[in-house]
């Protein structure tokens, strides 16, 4: 994992740093946003959470929703830091690495990183992919379903388990767009896919 990467050369002049993924390198749960927040921006671990991120109009903004979710299935140890918490059985990634705090990524810059993604999961070999948002959704579903990406859309994906190439998805809106409903909806839909025998067996290799 490059923590110098110039692959997209306009990231680089607004970027603070290199965002790779954090978490459990064991984990069967993988999650991945669209691009690093401001606060993964500033510390270096996607998906973490600060004040500003509920008001800086980011896509993976309040991510301490996403927090929230974990500690209530038991994936994060609620005594942990906001910027370094303790996941058991969960690594966070994101599409792209690095951020422009005034767009979202090009394609082009999706593609870029896609080799950092690919060898993430690949090193991971997670039993479920979490897409989070709608880009993140459909970037994962071209590639790790057999399902057309554009037959998969919010709300309808929130809260369902997809069958893949080797994964299941259980697509997520992204935390701060979630209802309560909706958060109540996806925490006892996971919950119960934890509770199940939910390791694939096709096409997968030994962990």
């Amino acid at each position: 994992m490059d923590e110098e990467c110039r692959n997209c050369p306009a990231l680089c002049e607004t970027r603070t740093q290199v965002v790779h993924g954090y978490g459990d390198v064991g984990a069967d749960f993988l999650f991945v946003g669209e691009r690093p927040s401001a606060a993964a921006d500033d510390v270096g671990v996607p998906l973490v959470a600060s004040a500003s991120d509920a008001t800086d109009g980011d896509s993976e903004g309040k991510s301490d929703g996403l927090r929230r979710i974990l500690e209530r299935l038991a994936l994060c140890d609620a005594t942990s830091p906001a910027d370094r918490p303790k996941l058991e059985n969960v690594y966070l990634t994101n599409l792209t690495r690095c951020r422009d705090p005034e767009r979202p990524p090009t394609d082009e810059e999706i593609d870029n990183c896609e080799p950092y993604l690919n060898a993430e999961i690949r090193m991971i070999n997670p039993e479920v992919l979490i897409p989070v948002g709608e880009r993140a959704l459909a970037e994962i579903a071209t590639e790790y379903t057999t399902t057309p990406a554009t037959e998969l859309a919010f709300p309808d994906a929130h809260a369902t388990t997809i069958r893949g190439r080797g994964f299941a998805l259980v697509p997520m809106v992204e935390a701060r767009a979630q209802t309560d409903e909706q958060t109540q909806a996806w925490v006892e839909h996971f919950a119960a896919l934890m509770a199940s025998d939910y390791r694939q067996t096709k096409g997968r290799r030994e962990r």
